[in-house]
């Protein structure tokens, strides 16, 4: 076992004491040229070092998108490294967004490399795409359990094409979407207080009453900010399950670098507003 407490017992913590919000670290090329800097491996550097040296000692967890490190190959994942040791260093929780999905030793490799408390990109959670069936992600399920990491499981996302798979019916008349969430509240039956198995479930969808999110787990929801979503807009869209919302806010955030004064007070203000909004009148 890692030593670690379970992820969800941490996420609740950490959202109690500062707010539920996820900042993303979206380094890509169009936001490094608004920040001034060049699109290459020291552009990267300076934007992860100053969103973490700005957020990382006072947002719950910071999302890193794994995918504008790797382009710029070894040394972008090197940078990448640094940035999730410093931001967990920093008490923030890193959830690395790479929605990786694959089966039997494939998945077993990507959990590895992000949920296996020594590997460099170990990080508290994982996004994962479970359209190989959700029982292909049973190694990251596995592996999270045994190193007090957690997962993001794509279940009801926003981009509108996501809903010929997740709006699809299965024979026993449950759409794909629901039957994610369903496998999502079996894994954490019985955690307290919150389990380590959340779903990805977009704040720009609208009233989703139809759905049960109730799944003892955290509700990572992205959408709010630049995508269209607001705080306020939480409550009618998750229902009695926006205590465990995570929001995302990305370029919401983000735009208001490289000044990190401005980039904390964003953050802040977003944290604020979403814990606002969350808790009950």
């Amino acid at each position: 076992m890692s030593g670690l407490e379970p992820f969800g017992a941490r996420l609740r913590r950490a959202m109690d004491e500062r707010g539920p919000l996820c900042v993303g670290i979206d380094p890509h090329a169009s936001l490094l040229a608004e920040w001034g800097l060049n699109d290459d491996v020291a552009g990267l550097e300076r934007f992860s070092r100053t969103v973490v040296e700005a957020v990382a000692d006072r947002v719950a967890v910071l999302k890193p998108q794994s995918a504008f490190f790797e382009r710029f190959g070894s040394r972008g994942v090197a940078v990448l490294e640094k940035s999730v040791a410093e931001a967990r260093a920093a008490g923030a929780l890193v959830v690395m967004d790479a929605k990786r999905g694959d089966i039997g030793s494939t998945m077993a490799a990507y959990a590895e490399s992000f949920l296996h408390k020594d590997a460099p990109l170990f990080s508290d959670a994982l996004t994962v795409s479970p359209y190989l069936g959700y029982g292909s992600l049973s190694p990251a399920v596995a592996l999270a359990r045994e190193n007090g990491a957690g997962l993001f499981v794509l279940a009801l996302t926003s981009n509108p094409e996501g809903g010929e798979v997740q709006h699809a019916v299965r024979s026993d008349g449950r759409n794909v979407g629901a039957t994610m969430l369903a496998h999502l509240a079996a894994e954490n039956t019985g955690e307290e207080p919150l389990g380590s198995f959340g779903a990805v479930v977009g704040a720009t969808l609208g009233d989703l009453s139809t759905y049960d999110l109730d799944i003892n787990g955290p509700l990572l929801a992205p959408g709010i900010g630049a995508q269209g979503a607001t705080p306020a807009d939480l409550p009618g869209v998750f229902g009695a399950a926006v205590r465990n919302v995570v929001p995302n806010v990305s370029r919401g955030v983000l735009r208001h670098g490289p000044d990190t004064v401005a980039l904390r007070d964003a953050a802040e203000r977003f944290a604020e507003e979403i814990r606002h909004a969350a808790t009950p009148s």
